[in-house]
């Protein structure tokens, strides 16, 4: 059956939200952060790389690079970029992910961490001289809804959210099996939360609950990127903690 909406949508700062309200009352809530894009691709994109390794399994350092462009371009941190921010191009992209690889190197079993993230791109972000970013991490293992809640509120504060994939019971999702991409929206529908998702150069959009739902007990996780409260605090989801050496579940480091 067919229900007509009624739509509205604003943008403020860096976020874009649009109301759908259906004739039976629903209201859905989409928000998307503006995504920057070059020679056409959304954000960067890995197969960019003509590094080996890099091209292999530098997922990691490119989803780095595509949030340093976000806050340079939304939250005017423009130190995060070492180019031309107002000139974005394929080159200038695929040098900037060489200078993010010592920090987030692809290794054998990939950064399957999300300490690995926190710790290689908050080190990028001391030797930078930022000091206005901290970093939070929501493990795969807590509920959908604690996720969604996660998404919500980092979206919504206009930070994009890293987002570590590492298996998944569904054929469908083989492209982002042990992989990292970018979370910059989300959508609010009677059956849950929708991400809008940028990796490959392209943007994705997913039930949340249905990939969180992976069937496999090793899981990823998000990162959630945050005004920091004082130099040297890192985020977890329930505690924070001084400089680097983070407290984190044992469970989650084997």
């Amino acid at each position: 059956m067919y229900i007509s909406t009624i739509c509205m949508s604003v943008c403020y700062n860096d976020v874009c939200e649009e109301q759908n309200i259906r004739k039976d009352g629903w209201l859905s809530m989409k928000k998307t952060l503006e995504y920057f894009t070059i020679d056409g691709a959304v954000g960067g994109n890995q197969e960019w790389f003509k590094n080996v390794v890099m091209y292999i399994g530098g997922c990691a350092a490119a989803t780095a690079c595509d949030c340093c462009i976000c806050l340079a371009l939304g939250k005017g941190m423009e130190r995060l970029y070492p180019y031309d921010i107002r000139a974005l191009c394929r080159k200038d992209y695929v040098d900037f992910s060489m200078k993010m690889k010592p920090y987030l190197k692809p290794r054998v079993n990939g950064v399957n961490k999300l300490y690995m993230f926190t710790d290689g791109f908050g080190a990028y972000l001391s030797d930078v001289g930022e000091e206005g970013i901290g970093m939070e991490e929501l493990p795969g293992n807590e509920p959908y809804e604690r996720a969604a809640a996660f998404i919500r509120n980092h979206i919504d504060n206009g930070y994009p959210v890293p987002y570590l994939m590492l298996r998944h019971r569904k054929a469908y999702y083989k492209d982002f099996i042990w992989h990292w991409f970018v979370c910059y929206g989300y959508e609010e529908r009677t059956d849950g939360m929708w991400i809008t998702a940028a990796t490959y150069g392209n943007s994705f959009t997913f039930s949340l609950r249905d990939m969180w739902d992976t069937g496999y007990e090793e899981k990823g996780g998000l990162i959630g990127l945050t005004r920091r409260e004082r130099p040297g605090t890192i985020e977890t989801a329930d505690l924070k903690v001084s400089g680097r050496k983070k407290l984190y579940a044992e469970k989650e480091r084997k």
